[in-house]
């Protein structure tokens, strides 16, 4: 489950990560409006934490209008504004409402409640263009040719699969993969990618999103 924390508040933001993390979530943070704004546009994910007020605004303001839009991530508030007219606006376009200071193993259960909403079964076989993935399988497939692949490459392939053309973070492919203690700048998941690269053969698909991840493109011409 993918979650994405946006609070300005470094040590709470730090602190939060590590929790979440610790739970087995994978993760991305934003300290304000604008880099939630861009994770929100190149990445899915199952829940999202908002501080209340952030440095560009009120975020509830912010979901308020995704919301209008048709946006339905989940939402979890954290903010210090306890009045019962706060709470209840929070509560209108949000999914959850939790007054700081909080318990972070209070705030993990909540988060964990919110991503299980929307938690529906997963296909065994993702597909994306000619590519094939069978998890239930443990085999993958290019057209009509099948992919000797390890575990590792599997498992980051399956990702962009499933991602159906969006670009996928470094970090979720590491935790993936690997574990959350492995740093995102580790040269671990480079290495995958120019091996996946090679047994896919061309015409090329997978390409690299400077300052995001890689993601799976329909070969040009």
């Amino acid at each position: 489950m993918r979650v994405l924390v946006t609070e300005d508040d470094e040590n709470l933001r730090v602190a939060v990560a590590a929790a979440l993390r610790g739970a087995g979530f994978a993760l991305d943070t934003a300290a304000d409006l604008p880099q939630a704004d861009e994770a929100l546009a190149v990445n899915d994910y199952d829940c999202v934490v908002f501080d209340r007020m952030l440095p560009a605004g009120d975020a509830l303001g912010y979901v308020e209008r995704r919301r209008q839009a048709g946006w339905g991530v989940p939402v979890l508030f954290l903010t210090a504004r306890d009045a019962v007219h706060d709470r209840i606006a929070g509560l209108t376009w949000g999914d959850d409402y939790l007054v700081k200071p909080f318990a972070v193993a209070e705030l993990v259960a909540r988060v964990r409640s919110l991503c299980r909403r929307g938690d529906l079964p997963a296909p065994s076989v993702v597909r994306w263009q000619d590519l094939e993935v069978d998890t239930g399988g443990h085999e993958a497939r290019r057209g009509d040719t099948p992919l000797r692949l390890t575990r590792k490459e599997f498992i980051v392939l399956e990702r962009l699969v499933a991602a159906a053309g969006n670009a996928v973070g470094r970090a979720e492919l590491i935790a993936a993969a690997w574990d959350e203690f492995v740093p995102p700048a580790s040269n671990v998941l480079d290495v995958v990618i120019a091996q996946l690269r090679r047994k896919l053969g061309p015409p090329p698909v997978l390409h690299t999103v400077r300052g995001v991840g890689y993601v799976l493109r329909e070969p040009s011409g």
